[in-house]
């Protein structure tokens, strides 16, 4: 199961190929005040309710099937009658707590070992914007944290504006996407980036017209709660309503900034948290996101010294030449779309989103070998379908909400770059990082979504230090394309953490990736809290 883009946005600058207007820049840490800011009040059996919140921390979750989920193919395992769900109620803003509430999807699969049950973890996959009830739903189903589910509850929830959760951020309808895929950007002239920033300004406006508003709530009211600093305060909350007097708590890629915050605003409430694909809470937002670009680009490098060692390579028998070989494949769709049987065309933004796509790890490079072989013989479908797969769009035509998560909230986290001559040498910085990805049109800093944004940003500060939290386990990988390996080993200074090494091309390396090492160093942790040996490596 892939893992969303922990992607630094700036303004100014494209998202790694989605063919939607970008989120602004983000950091990894609030400088607001934790939840319910005062004086604590009341003290529980679980740990100190903050003032103001009681109602909500001392709510009890009403736990049943999670069938009415399973709307396709793809999310029949939800059917599964191992798995749990209940909605969780926060307040849709911590400085009112008696005003509107709104709703979070939570999921669980039970320790199936009661009788040396610890409690729970909470688990959260990144993006931001993908669901952590869809990834517990996954795991839980098939058992694939099966060691460490026998003594605690697996637990996956979708963050406010996320998934299940409602609202649900929206931004486009399912045929106004397609519709955005299918839109070739240039920035060769002024008429063509001014068509860009245009068709920006239209994503941003319907972003405030479909998240809140059928439920009841402003849309730019609930666009201003969606950040990750209320994403913390969340999670405390749900750490009470599950029983927990301490939380444990896996994230990956954006899922580490969601982990970052809340040790922030709660470090006495931690027990236990892997922060997996780090996000570095103190870099340079445009530094960050050279960085990614060139990740993707050391990434595409190993994918195609593999391809050319197994033969046959679509991109040439010549690994230097590889990025050249392969512009010569997607550049022709800027100026001729490929039609496909179902009717759409292969853009060059869908070509290189599917391409990246497959990037994230190891394991879809024989994948991407025969999408661009396929590409190269003029049948576009896998690669599509690989784009499709990232976007969030499924067989029946249907967009989940990841995408457009990723832009609110990365508008409400992130500063927002407005000098016009640094957000184009930060474009032209990115370019310049992943030249496979380059379109040979001129790179120009277009109007970022988060600067027609209806709601202000709450910048995330950085993080000097965070006294009073247990130590905890990062985990970094030395290939890793979406989070660079020296962004964990910043983070696990900052926070005075333990690293774990992994050496590899996959971003991620916790449960899932087949790293037996990585696993079993992550499970004695959250079962024993047993860290590694310093400078650890898998």
């Amino acid at each position: 199961m892939a893992l969303a883009a922990c992607s630094t946005s700036v303004a100014g600058t494209a998202s790694l190929g989605t063919g939607v207007p970008t989120a602004g820049t983000s950091a990894s840490a609030s400088g607001s005040a934790p939840a319910g800011s005062g004086a604590p009040s009341t003290a529980t059996g679980t740990a100190v309710v903050p003032a103001g919140l009681e109602r909500f921390y001392e709510q009890d979750l009403d736990w049943g099937s999670c069938a009415s989920l399973a709307v396709s193919d793809e999310t029949k395992f939800y059917r599964a009658p191992s798995l749990q769900c209940a909605d969780l109620t926060v307040p849709l803003s911590y400085d009112d707590p008696d005003g509107q509430t709104i709703t979070l999807k939570v999921l669980r699969k039970p320790a199936t070992d009661q009788a040396n049950r610890i409690g729970s973890v909470v688990v959260n996959p990144g993006g931001p914007g993908a669901s952590g009830v869809e990834i517990a739903g996954v795991y839980g189903s098939y058992g694939l944290a099966k060691d460490i589910n026998a003594q605690l509850d697996f637990v996956g929830f979708d963050p406010r504006g996320v998934g299940a959760s409602t609202p649900e951020i929206r931004c486009q309808t399912d045929a106004e996407r397609d519709a955005t895929r299918a839109t070739t950007v240039r920035t060769r002239t002024p008429d063509e980036v001014q068509a860009a920033d245009a068709l920006t300004q239209q994503f941003a406006q319907g972003c405030a017209a479909l998240s809140g508003p059928a439920d009841g709530i402003d849309g730019a009211a609930f666009l201003g709660s969606v950040g990750t600093a209320n994403v913390a305060k969340d999670m405390d909350v749900l750490r009470a309503a599950l029983g927990d007097r301490q939380l444990t708590y896996i994230g990956w890629s954006y899922g580490t900034s969601i982990g970052t915050e809340y040790a922030r605003q709660f470090p006495e409430n931690v027990r236990a948290m892997i922060l997996d694909g780090a996000v570095d809470p103190n870099e340079d937002p445009a530094a960050s996101a050279v960085g990614q670009s060139e990740g993707f680009q050391q990434a595409f490098d190993d994918f195609a010294a593999s391809c050319v060692e197994q033969g046959q390579c679509p991109l040439g028998q010549d690994a230097d030449g590889a990025t050249a070989a392969y512009q010569a494949l997607v550049r022709p769709l800027l100026d001729k779309p490929l039609p496909l049987a179902d009717g759409r065309v292969l853009t060059f933004s869908d070509a290189t989103t599917g391409t990246f796509s497959a990037l994230y790890s190891e394991a879809g490079w024989p994948t991407l070998t025969k999408a661009l072989t396929a590409l190269a013989a003029g049948d576009g479908t896998e690669l599509m379908a690989s784009a499709d797969s990232y976007l969030g769009r499924d067989a029946q035509g249907h967009y989940n909400n990841l995408q457009d998560a990723f832009v609110a909230i990365g508008c409400i986290d992130g500063s927002r770059t407005v000098d016009p001559a640094q957000a184009q040498q930060i474009a032209e910085k990115v370019a310049a990082a992943a030249p496979f990805l380059a379109s040979g049109d001129p790179p120009v800093a277009v109007k970022d979504a988060c600067d027609y944004w209806a709601a202000p940003p709450v910048p995330l500060q950085p993080v000097a230090s965070v006294p009073g939290l247990p130590q905890v386990l990062v985990i970094s990988t030395t290939h890793d394309p979406a989070t660079p390996y020296q962004a964990g080993v910043n983070l696990a200074s900052t926070l005075d953490a333990r690293l774990l090494t992994v050496d590899g091309t996959n971003h991620t390396a916790y449960l899932g990736t087949g790293n037996d090492c990585a696993d079993q160093i992550g499970n004695d942790y959250l079962l024993n809290l047993t860290l590694p040996a310093d400078d650890a490596t898998c």
